[in-house]
């Protein structure tokens, strides 16, 4: 074998443990019995140390100086980048800290829940305190002088510094909040009532999944306190949650997961566990997500048909009629869950999340301030008080487990999956029709073609731009905004 084989043949082995560590993290969500936790703690940080030292072995090194690149077709120099990146990256880690952070993250996300149960972030901030340090550190030697959040940010957003979103973040967020005031301002639609059977929507919800082209024979539908989605190629995984009162809470969240879940099941077979073998970005991931949910799941065309279904579901649920229940599922409401978000506040939950992340990781911010800068920034932005922790700065995982960096990723998709909307309705004009027939197929077919079947080939902004002819900003995503919800609530 040539060195560019024995690289790739190498790789192969290391994608295939990080799967399997994906699939740990997965039962820890689902399955895994709560007293598990400090083993699973050592588990992973075990499978970890196993990752970091695979991804800093000094072979890897002399295999890419033995390649000539001049004989890779365009994957091959794609695989390159990656590893060389990833390389690069390990390398900057001391093996030791690696492993830590896998062991305090996991053990932290235990610790977390347990806060979130009990409303009492008191009881989690020594915890989060202690994740941060260890980010910190990792980030600083991560960004080896320069910005520790941009370098942290490049772990989700390859490419991305915060400068940048910050700059996108502020030509959204004065918009977004002079919409939704002229919303507030306007007649409401009226609020779903009743209660849904949770079996019934659980049965519903694995038929949406199929509707939207998930995969059932590869992944599988569970339920978890967080929806997510976990795993690649083969075996691509989601989860949903359940209330009886709210069944638009289900079914809305597994179309987002189905979003992330399709992209990995459709990105190129040679790709297989390989680094070309996942979403290329957690932006470009969010864009799949969220134009599944949003774009396609909550038009006005998609919307009459799901109206349909849960008429044969439940029966005569309160609802007159498709108009009505398509301003029921797009109504703006006061809410503190950033995932029970409407669409047209969502954002502004992730901006929260984006300056108070920065100013933890630049050091601005200390861990026994934020509850309250949380609830001061909330009270700036939404016009009311949080009322407990849970709501508030204990309702997301991702600090507990060391996501710095990946909530602007979410605003992020939002942008991206704004320009590809405009896109897709270019080049599919028949596409209200097909959704009102509940067949999404030409429309994710479209995503496969410009964005899913090509993995992690392409930068992400390389992607987008290539998908959506032109750079990617954020005026799509706010003409959309306002040509909807100007419509919805007669501004």
């Amino acid at each position: 074998m040539n060195a560019f084989d024995d690289l790739m043949a190498f790789q192969r082995e290391t994608e295939a443990l990080a799967q399997v560590a994906g699939r740990l993290g997965w039962d820890q969500e689902t399955m895994m019995p709560r007293g598990a936790a400090p083993q699973r703690g050592e588990e992973m940080a075990a499978m970890e140390s196993v990752l970091h030292g695979r991804r800093i072995d000094p072979r890897i090194a002399d295999w890419l100086e033995m390649i000539d690149e001049g004989h890779l077709d365009a994957a091959g120099s794609a695989q390159l980048r990656h590893i060389r990146r990833s390389h690069a990256r390990a390398s900057k880690v001391p093996a030791a800290l690696a492993a830590r952070i896998a062991r305090v993250t996991s053990e932290a996300q235990g610790t977390w829940a347990e806060a979130r149960e009990a409303d009492d972030f008191k009881a989690f901030a020594p915890t989060l305190s202690e994740v941060i340090t260890l980010k910190r550190e990792e980030g600083m030697a991560l960004a080896a002088g320069g910005d520790v959040y941009d370098a942290m940010l490049d772990d989700y957003e390859p490419g991305a510094t915060g400068a940048e979103l910050e700059a996108m973040f502020g030509a959204l967020r004065p918009e977004l909040t002079r919409l939704r005031e002229a919303v507030r301002g306007a007649e409401a639609p009226p609020m779903l009532q009743g209660k849904f059977d949770e079996s019934a929507q659980m049965k519903l919800t694995r038929q949406l999944a199929k509707t939207f082209g998930y995969d059932m024979s590869k992944g599988r539908v569970d339920k978890a306190v967080h929806p997510f989605s976990s795993g690649s190629g083969l075996d691509v995984r989601i989860t949903t949650r359940t209330n009886e009162t709210d069944p638009f809470n289900c079914f809305y969240s597994t179309i987002h997961e189905v979003g992330h879940a399709c992209y990995e099941q459709e990105i190129n077979q040679a790709y297989l566990l390989t680094p070309l073998g996942a979403g290329v970005s957690m932006g470009v991931h969010e864009s799949q997500s969220r134009i599944y949910e949003n774009q396609l799941g909550r038009s006005r065309a998609f919307a009459g048909w799901l109206y349909r279904q849960m008429r044969d579901a439940f029966g005569d649920f309160g609802v007159a009629d498709e108009d009505t229940f398509y301003r029921i599922v797009n109504r703006v409401s006061d809410g503190f869950i950033r995932t029970e978000a409407d669409e047209l506040q969502y954002n502004l939950h992730v901006l929260l999340r984006f300056d108070l992340e920065r100013a933890l990781m630049g050091g601005d911010l200390q861990v026994d301030d934020l509850e309250a800068a949380w609830n001061d920034r909330f009270r700036a932005d939404f016009g009311y008080d949080v009322d407990r922790p849970s709501n508030g700065v204990l309702q997301d995982v991702h600090w507990s487990v060391g996501l710095f960096g990946y909530f602007p990723t979410y605003s992020l998709g939002n942008v991206y999956a704004g320009c590809l909307h405009a896109a897709l309705r270019r080049d599919v004009p028949e596409l209200d029709a097909q959704l009102a027939q509940g067949d999404t197929s030409h429309a994710t077919g479209w995503l496969r073609q410009a964005v899913q079947t090509h993995g992690g080939l392409y930068q992400p902004r390389d992607l987008m731009t290539r998908a959506i002819g032109q750079a990617p900003t954020e005026a799509p995503l706010l003409a959309y905004m306002t040509e909807k919800f100007s419509d919805l609530y007669g501004l």
